[in-house]
């Protein structure tokens, strides 16, 4: 009782603004597991990349080229512009963890996603005191419902039938989490781009039209929104 006395009030805060986060979190997972049952991958194995990679549409996308037997540089290389955005969050919620060891900096770097950054950053003020815990409440929460959607989902995976054809739940993810945000010019002309030209070098090979298709759409995404900027001024 004691320890749990001791945890600060502002984790335990982080940990309830997840709960809504869950709903659309634990079917994410469960799909990231199923792909990754239907990639060939072993339990382990899954749980594994699950892990080291914890990030959901570049783990969707690396899952999907290793079912086609992609390269695996073209898988990592995939998956590391997908994450581009990461860079993004990284520079702006820097400067609120100043004050933190470089090791624990580390940490707070790993559990870094869109739902932890943003609810993160709307709590932050130049008055508001330090947020790591509350970010760290969020964080492991949304990490501890992943890997445990992640590995129902192998579970599950591994004993659907293929005539089920759940490999269309990956598009159908990754079309539900593109809707959302294509909420003004620079992110339509991203998407877009990126499925123009991912379905144009769809006979490429190595599978490298997602690959392409990823890269055009950062590209054109970054010069719309500076265009947009300009403009503004």
């Amino acid at each position: 009782m004691s320890r749990l006395r001791s945890v600060p009030p502002e984790f335990s805060t982080g940990v309830r603004a997840a709960g809504p986060l869950l709903l659309g979190i634990a079917p994410f997972a469960l799909v990231a597991g199923v792909a990754a049952a239907n990639a060939g991958l072993s339990v382990v194995q899954a749980l594994g990349m699950s892990v080291f990679v914890f990030a959901g549409a570049s783990q969707l996308a690396a899952l999907d080229l290793l079912s086609r037997d992609a390269p695996l540089a073209v898988v990592v290389v995939t998956a590391a512009v997908i994450n581009l955005r990461m860079l993004m969050y990284s520079a702006s919620i820097a400067p609120h963890f100043r004050n933190v060891a470089g090791r624990a900096r580390a940490l707070l770097a790993y559990f870094l996603t869109d739902m932890s950054y943003a609810l993160t950053v709307a709590r932050f003020s130049p008055d508001a005191p330090e947020q790591r815990w509350y970010y760290l409440g969020l964080s492991i929460t949304v990490w501890l419902v992943w890997q445990a959607g992640t590995l129902a989902g192998v579970l599950l995976g591994a004993g659907v039938p293929a005539s089920w054809g759940l490999e269309f739940a990956v598009p159908l993810v990754f079309l539900a989490l593109l809707m959302p945000e294509m909420k003004d010019r620079s992110s339509v002309a991203a998407a877009v781009a990126a499925g123009v030209v991912a379905v144009a070098g769809a006979g490429l090979p190595l599978n490298l039209g997602l690959l392409l298709g990823a890269l055009c759409g950062v590209v054109v995404g970054t010069v719309a929104e500076a265009s947009v900027g300009v403009g503004a001024e």
